[in-house]
C-alpha cells in the first residue's frame, strides 16, 4: 500500500492506493499518530484503493474517533467494492462518506 500526504494548513488529504489490510494497517496508524496534531479537517482519497479488511476498518474508525474531537473527517472516491464493505458493515452510518 502507498500513502501519500498532502497538509495545506489544519486540512490533510491522505491517498491510499492499494490494499489496507491486517499487514498495512499498522503503517497507516503509525503514519496517523504524529500526522493529526493540529489537524482539523481529514480527508481520506480512497480512489486508489483496492480492498479493505477489518484492520483497516479500525483504523479509519479510530481516526473518526480522533477527529470527531479536533475537527471532520472525510471519505471521498471509494469505489463500489469499498462502499459495499462500509455498507455491509454499517460505516456509511459512521462515516462521513462523499
Amino acid at each position: 500500500m502507498t500513502i501519500n500526504k498532502n497538509l495545506e494548513g489544519e486540512k490533510l488529504t491522505i491517498v491510499l492506493e492499494g490494499r489496507l489490510d491486517t499487514t498495512t494497517a499498522p503503517e497507516l496508524e503509525t503514519e496517523l499518530k504524529t500526522a493529526l496534531n493540529g489537524v482539523t479537517s481529514l480527508v481520506f482519497d480512497l480512489k486508489a484503493l483496492e480492498y479493505i479488511s477489518s484492520a483497516g476498518l479500525r483504523v479509519l474508525l479510530s481516526a473518526q474517533k480522533t477527529m470527531n474531537k479536533q475537527g471532520e473527517m472525510t471519505i471521498t472516491g471509494a469505489n463500489e467494492t469499498i462502499m459495499e464493505i462500509f455498507d455491509v458493515t454499517g460505516f456509511v452510518d459512521i462515516l462521513n462518506i462523499e
